[in-house]
């Protein structure tokens, strides 16, 4: 239903007349609400339309309310307004915030500590798990409560200040706040936006055509384009409304279907695999290799070794992916003659590169390129990252208000070191060994072998995600537990921590809620909540047996186990 406010402009109100005519908002392709855009926002977004002005769709019709309508807030017979509803409660949400804390307290009160584990360990535990609960549930922001268990941890001396802070200097988790920057210089400067057009326009004639053209050009995009969400709702969103809408698809109605739904669902089902392609295509990966260097597993040439392993999956994934869904969630229109037309006409209208353009083209060349031989050279990825900023900020692609503004960037710095500093710290204490030697003797009582704990190991860590709302939470929260399962149970350690790190971008399409692209995704109204979990599941299915198969033939190939 459309949404409508009523504003007084003066201490008194027009004459009231039996009936009043609003004008309801537009769904002109303005495309990104901020219910569309969290957990990542973009106020400089650049609004994409393929729409010539000829073309634009006719305004809905004006909605007529009496003033007998049995709305909540319509106008009494007195001309005035009735009281406005109650606010919100203010603070944490009562009952998250209980069940939360509750299992937190439990752990350290009702369960036993196992002899093995120091009382400082078990403690520490209690806080952690209290705190992935809070992420799950959500009693407040993901970052207020991340910082709720951090001060916990400090005040009942489980950690001191230095150690509770220390994973904030982490060069891992600047290179995803840095991520963030880069992001926004593609969106700011439109350049992901003329890539993507260019292949609308290639491949832009038939529906599925048009589907490989935009799922092609985000694999071109995502190794210098750090963050899924930002090729979401930055590039490829826009993008595919003002496509639908050319075409009549509409969200939200039943045309919806006609176009929309299966653009959304293609691309959503395969972002996972182009963030799987490269290292630096999104912020977990890095994160993962980190996190399984703290273990002892180290992927040496880390960029080409990544790229390597998940070529051959990734892109058969990818190819396989718009084509599974054509047949099983087909769309009504087949041809779309006019998208290439349009395409044309948008890049006309965009004009020649800019020199923005150029410059974002010319750092990121160098910042992948230094992420690629950065070994070699002996630079770290961050140090690449910083250089590549430094240019944007000196050249005026990007401003510091640009950066300030990142909100989404300095949450992720907030929350995400609670949890990377807490799961550090429980590998430092031996949590992380107690729970995996406890998980590698259950296995062997089993009597399996390694290949089969391995795939046992994969799945939960996958299905699991069915309880997280983020990608990079799921990772602080577990890989290093599942990755310690896997080298304790007998599994190569760089197999492991790849194809785990691998899960952790596949899984973003499971759910609505699952990774901030899904947020973006569902969002946009043009799919519904059963088809997502159904989508979901089917293609999670069919990217198990094509890195399971495919992946498995080929990382033997490469000698990784």
């Amino acid at each position: 239903m459309e949404s409508f406010a009523l504003h007084s402009t003066s201490s008194s109100l027009p004459p009231r007349s039996s009936s009043l005519r609003f004008r309801p908002i537009s769904k002109s392709p303005s495309f990104l609400t901020p219910s569309l855009t969290a957990p990542y926002s973009i106020p400089t977004l650049r609004s994409f339309s393929l729409f010539p002005a000829t073309t634009t769709p006719s305004r809905l019709p004006s909605i007529r309310v009496s003033s007998s309508s049995n709305l909540p807030n319509r106008l009494s017979p007195s001309s005035e307004f009735t009281d406005p509803p109650p606010p919100p409660p203010q603070g944490a949400k009562p009952l998250p915030f209980i069940i939360s804390i509750s299992i937190g307290l439990i752990v350290r009160f009702l369960i036993p500590k196992p002899p093995e584990v120091t009382p400082q360990s078990w403690q520490l535990l209690s806080i952690f798990i209290s705190t992935i609960a809070g992420l799950v549930l959500s009693p407040l922001p993901v970052g207020a409560w991340a910082f709720l268990g951090l001060t916990v941890s400090i005040v009942t001396q489980t950690l001191t200040f230095s150690s509770a802070f220390a994973a904030f200097t982490n060069e891992v988790i600047w290179l995803i706040v840095i991520s963030f920057f880069f992001a926004r210089g593609f969106v700011k400067t439109g350049l992901g936006d003329r890539i993507a057009t260019y292949f609308v326009k290639w491949w832009g004639g038939s529906t599925l055509g048009l589907s490989y053209g935009l799922t092609i050009s985000e694999a071109l995009i995502a190794p210098a384009m750090p963050s899924t969400t930002a090729r979401a709702g930055g590039v490829f969103l826009p993008i595919i409304k003002s496509l639908s809408l050319s075409a009549g698809s509409k969200p939200g109605h039943p045309s919806a279907k006609k176009l929309g739904s299966y653009l959304i669902q293609s691309q959503f089902q395969s972002a996972g695999n182009s963030s799987a392609l490269f290292l630096t295509a999104a912020a977990q990966n890095l994160l993962c290799l980190k996190l399984a260097e703290e273990l002892g597993v180290i992927v040496t040439s880390p960029w080409l070794a990544w790229f390597k392993a998940a070529s051959l999956p990734a892109l058969v994934s990818l190819l396989a992916t718009p084509l599974i869904l054509y047949k099983l969630y087909p769309p009504e229109m087949k041809d779309t003659p006019d998208a290439p037309a349009l395409a044309a006409k948008k890049l006309e209208q965009m004009g020649p590169v800019t020199r923005n353009e150029w410059v974002m083209v010319a750092t990121m060349l160098l910042a992948v390129s230094l992420w690629v031989f950065g070994e070699a050279l002996g630079m770290a990825s961050v140090v690449a990252a910083m250089i590549g900023l430094s240019i944007l900020l000196l050249l005026g692609v990007l401003d510091w208000d640009d950066c300030l503004s990142e909100k989404s960037a300095w949450d992720t710095l907030a929350w995400f070191a609670v949890l990377v500093g807490m799961a550090g710290q429980l590998t430092n204490l031996g949590i992380v060994t107690w729970m995996s030697d406890g998980v590698a003797k259950s296995l062997q009582s089993l009597s399996l072998s390694w290949p089969v704990a391995f795939g046992v190991l994969q799945a939960s860590y996958f299905l699991i995600h069915y309880l997280f709302a983020s990608q990079t939470g799921h990772v602080g929260a577990l890989f290093s537990a599942f990755l310690a399962m896997h080298l304790a149970a007998g599994v190569p350690g760089v197999l492991a921590a790849l194809a785990l790190a691998y899960n952790t971008n596949l899984f973003g399409a499971l759910t609505h809620y699952s990774s901030g692209q899904a947020a973006v995704y569902y969002g946009a109204g043009y799919v519904d909540l059963p088809d997502v979990f159904k989508i979901g599941f089917i293609i999670a299915l069919v990217n198990a047996i094509i890195w399971g198969v495919v992946g498995a033939l080929w990382w033997k190939f490469l000698g990784l186990y």
